[in-house]
């Protein structure tokens, strides 16, 4: 069972629901009411903020809003909420839709003033079937409320919502691959440039932003950006949602301020290593990020400091490692998932994935010799940046900083010729 700890995201208890009266009645709509008075106060309210994208790649918000909004006005222009989220071990978008959809409808609403866009998009997995039913009643009761009439109006151009499910695939939520997937099209990544703000769905200026960073938007620009500044530590802004699993006491999802330790999510939050055991690793970002480990835990669990560890935050998904639980398996497992993922456009990722994954399941299973070892280190020096997308870069970074953190872990399990 999924425990949901969303206190910022999810603000008051009276707006944790799905119905919009009930969220206009607690703080929702305020945001949106500033924003139709002076929209172009937007882009540097949220750059004021340091608002960064939440899908995982940490890219300032206001950069895409203000990219979008530079391109010549007149026309379709798209906003793409992207919730693919597909990836092992994440799992906050689908809470933040089940959970209070209103608040994630009112900060694309509220981005779409920012950016002129006439078009919003909620770019679904279809696997999160509960999710998608409550967002679709959220809209039409947004659709009858008369709001859209109202942005429609300082927008001088007609403001559409539609849901589109996704493809399912975890390639669907590159955003470039979105675009296709939108446009009726495989999720064959494009390559860039152009950017999709320049030219996205159908050839058009399109924003694509995470679930979780529309979530945010209503309340910086209901609260100031010194507000939303105060939530983060140290220097990071703001609050994220971390997805922990794995061995530990209490998994779930845990809103807390950016820039907290690993020790402190772990150790306070999530009640500590299941079984009383001692904590091994954990994987920071969901699979395709890099392996922390027990001499890193004063690691700050936001996007640029676990840059010194070599590490990402990725989505804020944590999957957690006790002693005694093999790291190989893990990896073998995420090189498969990345393996079956691969769109099949780029031979080295098609091909180097499936390769990885079968010699690292080899090793796993204690089969391997020296041989096997050598060429999986081998094609995770030559694969990185092979891939149109960062697919493969993504399973290379996970299997290289095991072969760091568990070099004597694989050396156990490889067979030596006898003499």
């Amino acid at each position: 069972m999924i425990k949901a700890r969303l206190n910022q995201l999810l603000r008051h208890p009276d707006n944790c629901c799905a119905d919009l009266d009930e969220w206009l009645n607690g703080h929702g709509g305020q945001g949106l009411a500033i924003a139709l008075n002076d929209p172009s106060t937007l882009i540097p309210t949220v750059k004021a903020a340091g608002l960064r994208g939440l899908g995982g790649s940490g890219f300032p918000a206001y950069r895409k809003w203000q990219m979008m909004a530079a391109q010549p006005q007149g026309g379709e222009r798209y906003l793409i909420c992207n919730g693919n989220e597909d990836e092992p071990g994440t799992f906050k978008d689908r809470i933040l839709l089940e959970e209070s959809p209103h608040q994630v409808i009112e900060g694309a609403l509220i981005t779409a003033l920012a950016a002129s866009v006439n078009h919003i998009i909620f770019y679904i997995n279809p696997h999160l079937k509960r999710a998608t039913e409550i967002l679709s009643n959220a809209i039409a009761q947004w659709q009858q409320s008369g709001y859209l009439q109202k942005i429609s109006g300082a927008l001088a151009a007609e403001l559409v919502l539609k849901i589109i499910p996704s493809p399912g695939h975890y390639i669907a939520g590159e955003e470039t691959a979105a675009l296709e997937a939108v446009e009726g099209n495989f999720p064959f990544p494009r390559g860039k440039p152009p950017y999709p703000a320049v030219a996205g769905v159908h050839g058009r200026p399109t924003l694509i932003n995470n679930v979780e960073t529309l979530a945010n938007v209503s309340h910086i620009v209901r609260n100031g950006a010194a507000w939303f500044q105060s939530l983060g530590e140290s220097s990071c802004s703001g609050t994220k949602i971390y997805c922990v699993s794995g061995d530990v006491t209490s998994t779930g999802a845990y809103e807390l301020p950016m820039g907290i330790t690993l020790e402190s999510l772990i150790f306070q939050h999530a009640g500590g290593i299941s079984g009383n055991r001692k904590f091994k690793a954990v994987f920071t970002g969901g699979p395709s990020n890099s392996i922390l480990t027990a001499d890193e835990l004063t690691a700050a669990l936001d996007f640029d400091s676990l840059k010194q560890h070599n590490a990402g935050l990725g989505t804020g998904a944590m999957i957690v490692v006790a002693e005694g639980n093999p790291i190989i398996p893990h990896i073998a497992e995420y090189l498969d998932f990345f393996a079956a993922a691969s769109c099949g456009q780029c031979p080295p990722c098609t091909s180097g994935t499936r390769e990885m994954a079968q010699l690292t399941r080899k090793i796993a299973s204690g089969n391997a010799d020296e041989h096997d070892l050598d060429s999986l280190i081998s094609l995770s020096e030559l694969l990185p940046g092979s891939g149109r997308c960062h697919l493969v870069d993504g399973a290379v970074t996970v299997l290289k900083s095991s072969l760091a953190h568990f070099p004597v872990e694989y050396q156990s399990l490889i067979n030596k010729p006898s003499s």
